[in-house]
């Protein structure tokens, strides 16, 4: 079964932008790097939680139904097993569930939580991948999270100092419209057309410039 993330791009998709970024990257010594990740965090709290109303909800329905279509004043011993046992079996099946199925576990996780995870996740990536150890500490991340439908543009200090933080957004809305409207790979080419744009200015291409960082990454 493929990743939120290696489905997200085709190959030629992502070929497309590789090659959009280096093109982007001849005019500035800026280094753009789009990575896409299939989740921000495994919210094990939501699959408990959605797991648990599910089972609550399956072993009361067929509680009250054993009571319904039981012949009046009948009762025996077996009423008594009705809703653990359903439950327990409620339990296990909506867990697995809500593991295989990432719209299903959407529904038990609050929106402010994936925008906090997705902003946790980019930050941690860029220093993990390195966009803040190029030499004129001009890294720029383009983050994706699938699962959480959020994207997240961080600069580093050299950038930052000359491009003002909240211009970006502009880039995280090209991004998101691209997704909204099928065409992922065209958003972030336009992304990352627009960070060239915003940056080339203040961090023209220099003498002995190189690539110094990835120019995608797809992470499960």
């Amino acid at each position: 079964m493929k990743s939120l993330a290696s489905g997200f791009l085709t190959p030629a998709e992502r070929e497309r932008i590789t090659r959009c970024v280096r093109e982007v990257e001849k005019s500035t010594s800026g280094e753009i790097v789009p990575l896409v990740r299939s989740s921000s965090y495994h919210y094990p709290a939501a699959t408990l939680f959605g797991a648990l109303v599910a089972s609550v909800l399956i072993a009361a329905a067929a509680t009250a139904a054993d009571a319904v279509f039981k012949p009046w004043g009948s009762l025996s011993l077996l009423d008594l097993w009705v809703f653990p046992a359903v439950f327990a079996v409620s339990f296990l099946v909506a867990y697995q569930l809500l593991r295989a199925i990432p719209a299903l576990k959407r529904l038990f996780i609050s929106q402010a939580d994936m925008t906090e995870e997705a902003g946790e996740a980019a930050l941690t990536a860029f220093f993990r991948h390195r966009l803040a150890e190029t030499r004129d500490r001009t890294g720029i991340l383009l983050f994706v999270s699938v699962f959480e439908r959020r994207a997240v543009v961080l600069a580093d200090k050299g950038i930052n100092l000359k491009v003002a933080p909240e211009i970006w957004q502009e880039v995280v809305d090209l991004i998101l419209q691209g997704i909204r409207e099928g065409r992922p790979a065209e958003g972030l080419c336009e992304a990352i057309t627009r960070c060239g744009q915003l940056v080339t200015a203040q961090f023209p291409i220099r003498a002995g410039d190189r690539d110094e960082l990835r120019n995608l990454i797809v992470e499960d």
